[in-house]
């Protein structure tokens, strides 16, 4: 896994950019008497009115959504009253940021939907980007179906007219696309679409890869980049990093922040990039990245998640586990947790015999995804050989072993309970989940201490490895079990 490899060497590599940690800390006295004081003089007075002006916005968002339905919403465009609601529900938004503390610059001029039906924001850093919406008018967004049930935040969102994405559905990206593919090319006065090609939150150090759903209509769009040129960066909200309350705290106790808004001009895509959204999205990203003056790195939040499960879990990120997670991740099988209902509802699935094992066509059938290039990927990283078969049952466990738990004591201590017999595996057993979480060659045999039936215990093998502190087992990513 490259992406992960170039992460990992961050540590040792200062040069090398990790778009997803951001560091905060109060360094200075004067930083930290300012925030006290102001954490008692201003920060309720604040609180205060941000509350009163999202309360009033909430109320507006109920008139302007009285005698509307779910579907009359995602069907056509508001009426002209509503939309005049709208704007002043945008209105309260902008001075609810106001009242914060941000102050708002915008250079160039946002385009009519009928030039740009849709508006690519990048970078995407914080959550206190979402006053973008406020100052472009209220467009529709894409956004969780979650997120609009929320009692209270969810009017203002219904409000906009979202474009929803439904987490259980398997075909809810291909949902998303066609919904995205009719506003953007629909005849009716639809608001602009806002889309955050990223997908997720980096420190605006790179432009990581573009996702193509904003592109998939080949339609013009305008490219929007956001800048915070704050001395003390408060609102980068990254994976590894400050949480949401501390962040909020610091930019609320701040006497101002500052959000550089720049329209660039409209992109018309050729007719090469028309067909192919993946191009059309990277020369994008490459005009945005010109503009900020950052790189590109081919970084994407799937990345994230897996150096995420290395650190936790303390296994390696070129590790063939982890690469199967991601390329479940494309599959979509994470998302609905795939696997692990076929273990609940047929357990029996995880005694599969190895020597007869599934082929590629019934492993896709019995995940119900297509059987296309990403599944034969996994396909091939599960072969310790080129039969043509895998063993079902560790694949099974193999994959409930990384995504049910949260330390490489608990991973294993799964594994011996999910796939062994009494809680036992076998060295054949142990060897083919070596070879897939650390890379150990499934030939080579397991220096472990077996019971008398040959099979080995939880117990043994913790045993094992606790008598073995040179090799750091659980504590170093690189850590590698002997063997004979």
């Amino acid at each position: 896994m490259m992406n992960g490899q170039c992460l990992a060497a961050e540590k040792t590599n200062k040069d090398l950019v990790n778009p997803f940690v951001h560091h905060l800390e109060l360094t200075t006295t004067y930083e930290k008497i300012k925030a006290g004081i102001l954490t008692v003089v201003v920060l309720p007075v604040r609180l205060l009115v941000i509350v009163c002006l999202l309360v009033l916005a909430w109320l507006l968002a109920c008139v302007g959504l009285m005698g509307l339905s779910e579907a009359d919403l995602q069907e056509r465009p508001l009426t002209p009253w509503r939309r005049k609601v709208r704007d002043l529900v945008a209105c309260l938004g902008r001075w609810t940021y106001y009242a914060g503390g941000m102050r708002y610059s915008v250079r160039g001029t946002q385009a009519p939907r009928h030039e740009a039906p849709i508006l690519v924001i990048a970078p995407h850093s914080t959550f206190f980007d979402a006053g973008i919406c406020y100052v472009t008018g209220f467009p529709s967004i894409i956004v969780r179906r979650e997120s609009g049930l929320h009692p209270f935040m969810g009017k203002l969102i219904n409000f906009t007219q979202p474009v929803y994405v439904w987490r259980d559905d398997p075909n809810s990206r291909q949902r998303t696309i066609k919904q995205i593919i009719d506003r953007a090319t629909s005849s009716l006065d639809w608001s602009q679409v806002l889309i955050f090609p990223e997908g997720t939150c980096t420190n605006r150090s790179c432009l990581i890869t573009f996702k193509p759903g904003a592109f998939y209509p080949g339609v013009p769009v305008q490219p929007v980049i956001l800048r915070y040129p704050n001395k003390l960066d408060t609102v980068t909200w990254t994976w590894e990093g400050p949480g949401v309350l501390k962040l909020m705290w610091l930019t609320l106790v701040q006497p101002h922040s500052n959000c550089e808004i720049e329209f660039l001009p409209v992109y018309r895509p050729s007719e090469a990039e028309r067909r192919d959204p993946k191009l059309y999205a990277e020369n994008v990203r490459q005009l945005m990245a010109r503009a900020l003056g950052v790189p590109t790195l081919d970084y994407t939040y799937d990345d994230c998640q897996l150096v995420a499960k290395s650190n936790l879990l303390h296994i390696p990120r070129s590790c063939p586990a982890l690469n199967i997670y991601k390329l479940r991740i494309r599959l979509g099988l994470v998302r609905n947790q795939r696997e692990e209902k076929l273990v609940r509802e047929q357990p029996e699935l995880l005694c599969s015999k190895a020597e007869v094992g599934v082929t590629c066509e019934q492993l896709a059938a019995l995940l119900g995804v297509p059987t296309d290039s990403t599944l034969q990927e996994l396909f091939s990283l599960l072969q310790p050989d080129c039969s043509g078969r895998v063993d079902l049952g560790c694949y099974l466990t193999s994959v409930l072993m990384v995504d049910r738990t949260h330390s490489g004591a608990h991973m294993w201590e799964t594994a011996f309970h999910l796939w062994g017999d009494r809680g036992r595996l076998s060295p054949q057993q142990l060897a083919a989940l070596l070879r897939l979480t650390q890379q150990l060659p499934t030939e080579r045999s397991i220096d472990v201490p077996t019971d008398q039936d040959g099979v080995i215990s939880y117990s043994n093998f913790e045993s094992f490895m606790k008598m073995r502190p040179e090799m750091e087992w659980g504590n170093n990513n690189n850590a590698r079990p002997k063997v004979d």
